[in-house]
């Protein structure tokens, strides 16, 4: 049973008077009434208002904050109400301040309860796991822990849930991983296990939700849970998503993750949305023992020279357009002026068109697909996923290797039969485009083919982590097509710049 902590009742008694008491010459018993908490003195004390703590709509309201405490920097005075006010998120830090100042407060913010029952299923964890939960544990019990795709981070938090034995949220990204977050929390703690999103509202001590939904419903679920999952936690650092993470009391936060690195930098908020890294293992040091060893092998594709022809024609028509209206596509916002001022124009829309044409010359030239029809002929006897950068050319390849496509199109059923077929062998290759970068567990994978993606390492890392998941002696590999002459040698290089290719 895990025990109580100082967001629960620390070095506090409860009891019955809410505003004053003067207790003499006697120990407090320690008499239980709903949410007052006093610190102990063994012969007189003497309170007068006590702080209260309210949940409001994402918020936590603070009132009767006395005068000698160090008010924390994260509440302001808010003179609509006439109180104090700060994030939900603030809840532990304020708490932390009244338990030190040894304040009374009255706690009617926090509704979340005990776990009635731990886990009725017990794996034993792999040492790494063991070492994340201790760190994250020494963090008091909030922090982002790095594990490789297959490495088990799951059973991370399945083992945080249990130490802490409060009620708890796991926040996902996508209505598959929802789905398989239910299926490990029925399985290991038993029902009920709630679900928020995808057409159902059922909440429970046990609840799983998807990051929309978190941010729909945090206000007013926000107050109900003593611990907050993030899987796939790099997601959370966006404008909607992180006012989940501070709309909610939660003290104990864990955020899961293979690579927390965002091309926009926003990683760092992080350390304040769910806490610091706490622990991280990369695919090098768990490759092997863990994971299934694995290669990596870049193939140079040249274009043919009607391709290269055409290509060169087409950028350079493109280039001469964002250079002429002064265009940086290396910043930020150099896509969206692009997309802005090429439809303002007939010169514009054929610019638009050119790079769309040399882009599509660069992710599947015909050397590429030939090259990809003798892969598959050599893997016959494995089982493959084709990673594309776009639909287009994911359908491409699905039409001219019948082989079946996942989009985000797909649908749920058909999408669950497709990788069900994967992994009885009745399909020995699916091609993809950015669906399957998470929330797909398919053991008996083995083969990765990159024909085109983005510059991103997260992405690049999370496709290799597809085929890592150890079963047997079996040996991955990964292969990744580039064009040469064209930004995928610059965009390979730049997702490269990981330990896992090194």
């Amino acid at each position: 049973m895990g025990g109580a902590s100082w967001c629960d009742v620390p070095h506090a008694w409860s009891v019955a008077n809410v505003r004053t008491a003067t207790i003499a010459s006697q120990p407090l018993p320690s008499v239980i009434a709903r949410g007052i908490h006093l610190p102990y003195h063994p012969d007189v004390l003497a309170i007068g208002p006590v702080v209260t703590l309210t949940f409001a709509s994402g918020t936590l309201e603070i009132r009767s904050w006395p005068a000698g405490v160090t008010l924390p920097a994260c509440c302001a005075w808010d003179d609509r109400t006439r109180c104090h006010r700060a994030a939900a998120s603030a809840y532990a830090e304020v708490v932390r301040a009244l338990v030190v100042a040894k304040t009374a407060y009255e706690d009617r913010a926090r509704a979340y309860p005990e776990l009635a029952g731990g886990a009725r299923v017990h794996r034993d964890p792999r040492p790494y796991q063991s070492e994340a939960i201790a760190a994250w544990s020494a963090h008091q019990g909030r922090g982002v822990v790095v594990l490789p795709t297959g490495a088990g981070k799951s059973h991370v938090a399945v083992l945080a849930i249990e130490a802490k034995r409060r009620s708890a949220l796991v926040v996902a990204p996508t209505l598959d991983l929802v789905r398989q977050w239910f299926d490990l929390l029925t399985a290991t703690f038993g029902g009920p296990v709630g679900v928020v999103g995808g057409g159902e509202h059922d909440v429970q001590p046990l609840t799983v939700t998807t990051y929309d939904s978190a941010f729909l419903h945090m206000e007013h679920l926000g107050a109900r849970f003593g611990i907050v999952v993030f899987d796939e936690c790099h997601h959370l650092p966006t404008a909607a998503y992180a006012l989940a993470a501070r709309a909610c009391i939660a003290p104990f936060r864990l955020g899961l993750t293979a690579t927390p690195e965002r091309a926009d930098g926003r990683e760092a908020e992080l350390t304040t949305l769910v806490g610091p890294v706490v622990y991280r293992k990369d695919i090098v040091e768990l490759s092997g023992d863990y994971l299934a060893e694995y290669d990596v092998e870049r193939v140079s594709i040249e274009l043919s020279p009607d391709e290269r022809a055409l290509h060169d024609a087409e950028r350079a028509l493109y280039r001469a357009f964002v250079q002429s209206r002064g265009i940086r596509m290396s910043q930020p916002s150099g896509w969206g002026q692009f997309v802005m001022q090429s439809s303002q124009s007939v010169e514009g829309r054929r610019a638009m068109a050119a790079y769309r044409r040399q882009r599509e010359l660069a992710f599947a030239p015909s050397a590429k697909l030939e090259y990809l029809a003798n892969l598959l002929y050599a893997h016959r006897r494995d089982r493959a996923i084709l990673f594309t950068q776009d639909n287009a050319t994911a359908y491409g390849v699905a039409r001219r290797f019948l082989v079946p496509v996942i989009t985000h199109q797909t649908k749920v059923r058909e999408r669950s039969a497709i990788l069900a077929g994967l992994a009885a062998g009745t399909y020995r290759a699916v091609v993809t485009s950015k669906v399957l970068n998470e929330g797909v567990d398919v053991p008996d994978a083995n083969v990765a083919v990159i024909l085109s993606g983005s510059g991103s390492v997260r992405e690049h890392v999370q496709r290799l982590g597809r085929i890592l998941r150890k079963k047997g002696d079996k040996r991955a590999v990964l292969y990744e097509l580039v064009t040469q002459e064209t930004t995928e040698t610059f965009t390979s290089d730049r997702r490269r710049e990981h330990s896992a290719y090194r």
